[in-house]
């Protein structure tokens, strides 16, 4: 194998792949990423793998020899990122070399224009294959009604492995939506986007829960294709899913277990509703979040009808206390509620809009946000009791 490309070209597509590779790898070859190269397409492609998360980037190049190699992934992506901008050449020998003459196995060269590098590697065909998904026709959707989604789900899911279903994002694939929901147990994400995919014809509806992890990957992997209008194809098999845009590709197991019932824990009717200015009320709770009580990191927020306002504070018993006022538009009755502040933050720097609506009918149960215009999002956080 030889090509020769440019050090960005590599270095970005190092850095994508080289989170799909596991920090603990149960076989050797796990640790490495799958370097390919077509003389016939002039094309690139990195693999990595863990046996859960995978992903694939492409990139073009000058192939001079076809071929396939195994190179420890850290190690490549720590010589690449910090070589010089400009051409490299990478070709692999499987001799004895000057600097490493005892090995008789299989070496990557790497000849930047400031001199060169090598580095031992495995044979192309010890690596896993990639999992595949056939005789499924699959689902359409545009980059930006992935990002909606994901960037109003994910900050929700659950970091807590023993309820491992809860450690996912449950995606409902309609006839015309595309459903994203998250929860921790103590607060639920929900957002409802538009299915552009011409081809999805199930009226009941796919559902998938899939790893948080693989899709943060996802989200920063469709970042950068941002302004693309290619769309977006969704394969679901048993067990498997795998999205594919561009020149890249992720494949992640999905999550088993019956994922709750969501939809059941948003009350219908409230008796307390109020309109308030996003930014303000996030800008409000940041300065007192600093004086928050790190035992149990309470806000407590206050409605006052009469005087159409706010009033949110904090107290921390061995550190001093916090209090600030903002107006907003009340209906209903007066209530003094608590939360967890960082639970609030969260959801309030998720819901994209300018206005936002809360609801709610008692201290102690659910308390519903939602964006006033644009995203269809509801964001659900269960109140903390107040003891006097």
């Amino acid at each position: 194998m030889k090509l020769v490309c440019t050090q960005s070209d590599l270095s970005t597509h190092l850095s994508l792949t080289s989170r799909a590779v596991s920090s603990r790898p149960t076989h050797p070859v796990l640790a490495n990423v799958l370097l390919q190269a077509d003389a016939e397409t002039n094309q690139v492609s990195l693999t990595a793998f863990d046996l859960s998360l995978g992903i694939r980037t492409s990139f073009s190049a000058e192939v001079v020899q076809s071929g396939a190699i195994a190179v420890p992934a850290k190690l490549l992506n720590d010589i690449v990122s910090r070589l010089p901008e400009g051409e490299i050449t990478l070709d692999d020998e499987s001799s004895a070399t000057d600097n490493l003459p005892d090995y008789n196995g299989l070496i990557v060269t790497l000849t930047p224009k400031s001199g060169r590098y090598q580095v031992r590697a495995m044979g192309g065909e010890e690596f896993p294959e990639l999992p595949v998904i056939e005789n499924t026709q699959p689902m359409q959707f545009s980059v930006s009604t992935l990002i909606e989604g994901l960037r109003g789900s994910l900050f929700a899911t659950s970091a807590d492995e023993t309820k491992q279903v809860l450690t996912g994002v449950h995606l409902t694939i309609k006839q015309d939506t595309l459903e994203f929901a998250a929860t921790d147990g103590h607060r639920l994400a929900v957002v409802e986007t538009t299915n552009e995919s011409p081809d999805t014809n199930s009226e009941d509806g796919l559902e998938v829960t899939v790893p948080a992890r693989a899709l943060r990957e996802l989200e920063r992997m469709l970042a950068h294709s941002s302004e693309s209008e290619e769309p977006v194809a969704l394969y679901f098999d048993q067990g498997q899913v795998v999205f594919e845009f561009g020149n890249q590709r992720l494949t992640s197991r999905t999550l088993e277990g019956q994922y709750p019932a969501y939809h059941l824990l948003i009350p219908k009717q409230f008796q307390t509703e109020l309109t308030l200015e996003r930014k303000q009320f996030l800008s409000s709770l940041e300065r007192i979040a600093v004086l928050a009580d790190q035992k149990n990191n309470l806000v407590k927020v206050s409605l006052n009808g009469d005087a159409q306002e706010i009033t949110l504070s904090v107290e921390s018993q061995d550190v001093g206390s916090a209090m600030e006022i903002m107006p907003a538009q009340i209906s209903g009755e007066d209530i003094d509620i608590a939360f967890n502040i960082k639970y609030l933050m969260e959801g309030l720097k998720a819901l994209p809009a300018s206005s936002i609506l809360m609801q709610m009918n008692t201290n102690l149960t659910p308390v519903i946000f939602t964006p006033l215009g644009g995203l269809k999002m509801t964001y659900l956080a269960m109140p903390v009791q107040l003891r006097n």
